[in-house]
């Protein structure tokens, strides 16, 4: 049965209860996070933890297999499809063993068809509501949020992604680090990729000034974590000090496939803040086609992997349901798309953000270009 996020998360965090998660990030691959992840088990183990291994993929790294070799692993589970054989992580033979740790690396992989859950994050928070310790692995380009700008930046489009309200469930974030200059020359030295793929990674995706902005990417979530974390404390010790009023931020979308950059860029604004996050689609009857229907639908998906509260209201126009919706939220922060430039439609857009304006009660207001560069 698939679950919504919010099952996930209610089963996930129930009063303090469930294993701990912890989580090595990265920015590309290389980076050292499965080396740090069997690294810390290994102290576990020596410590006499029962630490087992349920998926660690070693891609041909002398380094990671001599690692992973001192740690018991659990056979992995063998699924037929379309008649070809291929092996999963095997989350009843986790819960059977009951460790008290177990590796699961490469948080955003896709199960095969016939797996008892579709991604592997689904297989992790059912091994955490087992009280089950995991250490796990991804790079930032996989967080769901931050797909549309690692495309505008890296011209790469991520397919495996993991919500960003998986992230709330992880205890600690580590950062797996390495300058862009010393990952480029491991990879010159063969360690990450074969050497006849070195030279066209290196052109493509590893080149310095994609590995700077996706570092820049890795290192904003870490810190953020790190602010939730300490925010969460002052919480907990500080129960009667005053709590300041959260910022609520609000991004109006259409059926127009390029909102998914506008609710990134909403995403991205109200985890920097500790916001709370509405997308509002108004719907005046015009996206009653198939295919509008299709994307509106795929939109709103996305906004609720990014942790969004999704809010469908019914209005003659724009500008004074959102205006209403603004005063009755006490919305803070109000996003809208730019992308009618020209013409009439032009006109008629800047006439309807005049009018909220006119109508809504004082809130920021950002203007933000729907496409990437």
């Amino acid at each position: 049965m698939h679950k919504s996020p919010e099952q996930w998360l209610e089963e996930a965090l129930p009063k303090n209860k469930g294993g701990v998660f912890k989580l090595f990030l990265g920015y590309a691959p290389g980076v050292g996070k499965t080396y740090n992840m069997l690294s810390e088990a290994l102290r576990r183990h020596s410590r006499g933890e029962d630490v087992v291994i349920g998926v660690v993929e070693t891609h041909g790294r002398k380094a990671i297999e001599e690692l992973a070799s001192k740690l018991e692993t659990l056979p992995r589970k063998k699924i037929d499809y379309k008649g070809a054989m291929f092996e999963e992580m095997d989350v009843d033979a986790i819960l059977a063993r009951k460790p008290h740790v177990v590796l699961v690396d490469e948080l955003a992989h896709t199960n095969v068809d016939g797996s008892k859950h579709r991604k592997r994050y689904e297989d992790v928070l059912e091994v955490l509501d087992a009280s089950i310790d995991v250490l796990s692995t991804m790079n930032i380009q996989h967080l769901e949020s931050a797909t549309p700008l690692v495309q505008s930046v890296t011209g790469i489009q991520v397919r495996e992604t993991v919500p960003d309200w998986v992230l709330q469930r992880v205890n600690e974030v580590v950062m797996a680090d390495l300058t862009p200059e010393a990952l480029q020359n491991r990879m010159r030295r063969g360690d990450i990729y074969p050497r006849e793929r070195v030279d066209r990674a290196l052109d493509n995706f590893f080149r310095e000034g994609n590995l700077i902005a996706l570092r820049e990417l890795a290192l904003r979530q870490v810190a953020h974590a790190v602010d939730r974390s300490l925010e969460s404390y002052r919480a907990r010790q500080e129960t009667g000090r005053a709590v300041a009023v959260r910022e609520r931020i609000a991004v109006c979308i259409s059926s127009n496939p390029a909102a998914q950059y506008l609710i990134a860029r909403g995403a991205r604004m109200a985890q920097a803040i500790d916001a709370e996050l509405y997308v509002v689609y108004i719907d005046m009857g015009q996206d009653s086609s198939e295919a509008n229907q299709k994307t509106l639908n795929a939109n709103i998906r996305f906004a609720e992997n990014v942790g969004a509260n999704v809010v469908r209201l019914k209005g003659k126009s724009v500008a004074e349901a959102v205006a209403e919706f603004v005063r009755e939220k006490h919305i803070t922060q109000v996003v809208f798309g730019r992308s009618a430039t020209r013409g009439l439609r032009r006109y008629l857009y800047l006439s309807a953000i005049h009018q909220f304006l006119r109508d809504a009660p004082a809130v920021d207001v950002h203007i933000v270009t729907q496409e990437p560069d």
